[in-house]
């Protein structure tokens, strides 16, 4: 499959954003699928995920509250909604898929996820 990512920019604080992520290939596997992001000179890290049947939905402790994870399956698109966002939220974010159902615990390690997309920025002053 591929993933392929839309809808940074910038903002300023106290704006929202909603990224896509669209899951090209024959079939929408029935994965766990991620969002990431990385800042520079920061390790990559894990912002949402969601498994194969929806639930449940897991957030990094510095989003909670503030994004949400949605899916349309029937377009093989799944969302990241931002809202509040911070300076600290600025960086380039990566939708990811791992070749299981479930995420599991490790659903915030960039090494449980094989397949990525090129990311998109998110800029927020």
């Amino acid at each position: 499959v591929q993933l392929v990512e839309s809808g940074g920019g910038s903002v300023q604080a106290g704006g929202s954003l909603t990224l896509s992520c669209e899951v090209r290939g024959p079939t929408y596997p029935s994965w766990c699928y991620g969002w990431f992001r990385q800042a520079p000179g920061k390790q990559r890290e894990g912002v949402a995920a969601v498994p194969y049947d929806g639930s449940p939905t897991y957030y990094a402790n510095s989003v909670r509250g503030r994004f949400t994870l949605s899916r349309d399956i029937g377009k093989s698109v799944f969302y990241l909604k931002m809202h509040g966002l911070r300076p600290e939220d600025t960086a380039m974010y990566y939708c990811a898929a791992q070749r299981s159902q479930y995420c599991g615990n490790g659903w915030k390690h960039a090494d449980e996820y094989r397949d990525w997309g090129q990311g998109t920025q998110v800029t927020v002053s």
